[in-house]
């Protein structure tokens, strides 16, 4: 009896079809059709494409596919259990099936396995996320600044009458450009052609309130403000009442500030310990303790309220919530490389001068060295120039006169006059010129936030009293420094003019700090201590605001000589 022939193809044909319901068998099994919706459309869909497949196949017998371009669409409305429309794979073809029978013994794990990975991948995500959030945090987080409005009465109405701000000369002039003065039109080779102005030392309440108007942390709400700026012109108000007035008028504004202050909310959520406010003369002149008619100045840093805010002027006193800022000068940048360039050229200045001064005696003062200090200048020849500003002249007044002989000079005698600090200090160390004090307080126990803790980086310290009883010449200590030591002196100096600087209000710095800006940041620095100490459960009055306090500001000062007879 002859055998049935049965053809390869039909063998083919046969275990195709069974491997193919196998395949579909524990897909059927395996997958979790509860979750999906519609989860019987599921199924059937699943069905017809088994019955697609079979008729595929016969289909593949008569007419050749290429394989490598049909594709197969997901069902409608698809939708995994995070409602994100699943997209089909590329190119994901008929011989996708193929492929995954290859491994079966692997398949039975693949929708357990795929659910683990997108987990781990929507975790992945989560965490990525979270870590861009972190760094895109608010720049401005801890540095927000509120400016109380005060009444104009305090500010804006003090400039309106400028002939009388100062009683020796008038002001107005002054108040252009934003407080820094007419501009330099004819710098002769000394300045740089621009960003130079002929600044009034008394203006910095003016040029500050500029610069905390452009200031990029600002807040309307002082709900989020991490420090409270009060925009008062003390130094203007004052000025026009020192002379020939009684304390009830020079102490109105004062008082009427305070009241004010104390009304609002904002002062009440710290007692004032987050407001401060900056003030464009010395100290002494806000700091009267009695009610004598004779006795200088205003009571404004005396009063309870003042004490219960960061006080800031060209020179502070002994208490340790007053801080001293630099005077303003004559150089006011828009930009980072009119710095750099600027800190080039008195870099590679050469210096004619051993030593010079720029100042007038004072007679009247019995413990004033400047005398000596003339005289010894005068008697030193071509080795000091001296640039007498008695009354009469304005060579004194002129920013190119005053830089002109500063860059020429190697050291820049600063003493004491009517204070101990001067606005020359800043002028020297703006001319790359070596600072030489007479008293630590000049300096040492000022500007801490700006100047180094070892003031022979920077500086020379000959103790006045060694000045006044004819002990040293200044022209021999001097010349004891080497050729290295100067360099290093110098380069030092230079180092430190971003931070003499107040940069143009008109402007900002991208990458320096000048003046304002390291003010800013040491008030911030201040307040969040506060806030810290209070949350920690701490008295935050305690060392606040206490007086005699030039020990503590003379603290981890280091130099050449002994400071302790000034404690």
């Amino acid at each position: 009896m002859e055998k049935p022939i049965i053809g390869k193809q039909s063998y083919k044909q046969l275990w195709f079809v069974v491997l193919i319901s196998f395949v579909f068998c524990l897909v059927l099994l395996c997958l979790d059709y509860s979750a999906l919706p519609g989860a019987k459309n599921g199924v059937s869909f699943l069905a017809h494409s088994f019955a697609d497949a079979l008729n595929t196949q016969k289909t593949n017998q008569l007419v050749p596919v290429d394989k490598t371009n049909e594709t197969i669409a997901p069902p409608p409305n698809f939708t995994s259990k995070t409602n994100e429309t699943i997209a089909p794979p590329p190119n994901f073809t008929s011989s996708y099936i193929n492929e995954a029978t290859q491994d079966i013994p692997a398949l039975e794990n693949n929708v357990t396995l795929s659910n683990a990975k997108r987990e781990n991948k929507i975790q992945d995500v989560a965490d990525q996320q979270s870590s861009d959030d972190r760094k895109g945090e608010d720049p401005c987080a801890g540095k927000y600044i509120y400016i109380h409005h005060l009444p104009s009465r305090f500010n804006t109405d003090v400039l309106k009458d400028c002939r009388t701000l100062v009683k020796w000369f008038d002001m107005c002039p002054s108040l252009m450009n934003s407080g820094l003065g007419p501009k330099v039109v004819r710098p002769q080779g000394v300045l740089s052609d621009r960003n130079w102005f002929e600044t009034n030392q008394f203006l910095l309440e003016v040029i500050f309130h500029h610069r905390m108007k452009q200031y990029k942390c600002l807040t309307a709400d002082s709900s989020l403000a991490s420090a409270i700026f009060v925009p008062f012109y003390a130094g203007l108000d004052i000025g026009r009442y020192l002379w020939g007035f009684n304390t009830s008028v020079r102490d109105s504004s004062a008082y009427d500030l305070v009241n004010w202050l104390g009304k609002k909310a904002e002062w009440k959520r710290m007692w004032g310990r987050d407001h401060f406010f900056v003030a464009g003369r010395i100290a002494w002149d806000f700091r009267r303790q009695t009610e004598i008619q004779s006795d200088w100045g205003s009571r404004l840093m005396s009063l309870p309220e003042s004490m219960n805010m960061t006080m800031l002027s060209i020179e502070s006193s002994s208490w340790s919530n007053e801080f001293a800022i630099p005077y303003p000068t004559y150089f006011h940048p828009s930009s980072d490389s009119d710095i750099t360039r600027w800190q080039r050229k008195m870099r590679s200045q050469k210096r004619r001068y051993l030593f010079s001064f720029a100042g007038a005696p004072r007679p009247g003062a019995n413990d004033s060295i400047r005398g000596e200090i003339i005289n010894q200048c005068l008697a030193s020849e071509e080795t000091c120039k001296l640039l007498n500003c008695q009354p009469g002249g304005n060579k004194c007044d002129s920013p190119v006169e005053v830089i002109k002989v500063f860059r020429d000079s190697t050291f820049c005698l600063q003493p004491p006059g009517d204070s101990y600090s001067r606005r020359s200090t800043f002028d020297s160390i703006l001319a790359g010129c070596i600072p030489v004090f007479f008293h630590p307080y000049s300096a040492y126990a000022q500007y801490k936030w700006y100047f180094p803790k070892n003031y022979t980086k920077y500086s020379v310290y000959i103790p006045a009293n060694e000045i006044k009883d004819g002990t040293v010449s200044i022209k021999e200590a001097l010349s004891r420094f080497s050729k290295e030591q100067v360099l290093a002196m110098r380069k030092q100096a230079v180092k430190l003019i971003p931070k003499m600087i107040y940069a143009d209000p008109r402007s900002r710095l991208e990458r320096l700090e000048d003046a304002f800006d390291i003010a800013v940041k040491r008030v911030l620095e201040r307040v969040e201590k506060v806030r810290k100490d209070t949350k920690e459960g701490k008295d935050p009055s305690v060392d606040f605001a206490v007086g005699n306090r030039w020990k503590l500001k003379l603290s981890g000062i280091v130099g050449d000589h002994p400071l302790d007879q000034f404690f």
